[in-house]
């Protein structure tokens, strides 16, 4: 019997910047807004896949936008299917290098493709992928920037409030005894019983990283310490790593399944955190998992929370997902959390469908 297969008509690409109730101060700067790229793949059968991209700056919006849309012009009439198009763009964009934000749009269409396909089987992305709908154990990530202690202490507490029993810290000031007490500050305030991360965003050299980590390993209760020194460095990771009682994450970074490669077989880290625009969307990322899986090592995600929860229950090693609500302004319906987990939505595809009235909004 002849089928017909799904195969794309048109990609549409809008740019927002979208509020953020808790602004980030971070070591390598501050977040205000979430400056955001939505995809929409629409298809022959009428199904459209979504997705969204993370620009980190409004000035990156418009160079992410206009790449997306060059891709979906040499897709218009292809297959909607994510293998065949993420072939197709990597031998197109050899030559230009599949890195930064090359990889960022063929992520966002990626994760688009595989919404549609779901979709057009009826079943929620994780069961297209082998899975079933599941909580998924998620930690607070939208606050404890680089701020005062006082106002540390009282967000810390906020974060764990809305149904979180883990939350990650932001460290990196230009004294590691402020980052002390910060972490001080801030395991007073949540009790023991509560898991708590930090997370330097690659602020330190490897030597600093090593003291500052014999500092942190000192004071106890983390379950880990994110990209200590710069990200590229994986030789540099694996020696704190090696010097460090506690564990060492990294992975946000990865471009793509091939550096996650490279990072693991240097012995880089303890554990992996991929970030679904960066390790190439949903295909890069079950590759990536099954590095994870071969390795032994606990993985992790990156922020995406509407597509990674649905990524890491199909994980062999499914370690935590990283919440953040930047994208739920303009969903339609943002994602549920209870307990301390993210709640898979039992809907075809991801579950992401746009709040028209406020994508016209917040249009950048």
């Amino acid at each position: 019997m002849k089928t017909h297969p799904l195969t794309i008509r048109s990609l549409t690409v809008r740019a927002v910047a979208a509020p953020m109730r808790l602004p980030l101060q971070t070591s390598s700067g501050a977040i205000s807004t979430a400056p955001l790229v939505l995809i929409d793949l629409e298809t022959s059968a009428g199904i459209t896949g979504r997705s969204y991209l993370f620009a980190v700056t409004r000035a990156n919006l418009k160079p992410i936008v206009a790449l997306v849309e060059a891709m979906g012009e040499l897709l218009h009439g292809d297959p909607v299917a994510p293998f065949d198009i993420e072939k197709k763009l990597r031998q197109k964009y050899t030559l230009l290098g599949v890195h930064n934000i090359v990889l960022f749009a063929m992520s966002g269409i990626d994760m688009a493709a595989w919404d549609a396909h779901a979709q057009s089987l009826g079943q929620p992305l994780v069961g297209v992928l082998g899975g079933t709908p599941r909580p998924v154990r998620a930690y607070n990530s939208k606050g404890l920037g680089i701020m005062p202690r006082k106002a540390l202490a009282k967000e810390a507490k906020a974060l764990v409030k809305e149904g979180f029993s883990a939350v990650k810290l932001r460290l990196g000031r230009p004294d590691a005894r402020d980052d002390i007490a910060a972490l001080r500050a801030v395991k007073d305030a949540i009790g023991p019983k509560i898991t708590l991360m930090c997370d330097f965003n690659q602020a330190l050299s490897v030597n600093e990283a090593i003291r500052r980590g014999h500092m942190l390993d000192d004071e106890g209760g983390l379950l880990w310490i994110e990209e200590p020194t710069r990200a590229d460095d994986f030789e540099g990771n694996g020696r704190i790593a090696d010097e460090l009682v506690t564990p060492v994450q990294i992975g946000e970074n990865f471009m793509g399944p091939e550096q996650m490669a490279q990072a693991l077989a240097v012995g880089a880290c303890d554990f992996v955190m991929p970030d679904a625009q960066r390790i190439g969307g949903v295909t890069g990322w079950m590759r990536a998992a099954a590095l994870a899986q071969g390795a032994g090592l606990e993985m992790s995600s990156h922020l995406f929370p509407e597509v990674s929860c649905h990524l890491l229950a199909v994980t062999p090693t499914c370690h935590w997902l990283e919440y953040v609500d930047w994208a739920a302004p303009i969903l339609a319906e943002p994602l549920v959390v209870k307990d301390s987990h993210v709640l898979i939505p039992a809907t075809p595809g991801t579950g992401i469908r746009w709040d028209e009235k406020a994508v016209k909004k917040y249009a950048a």
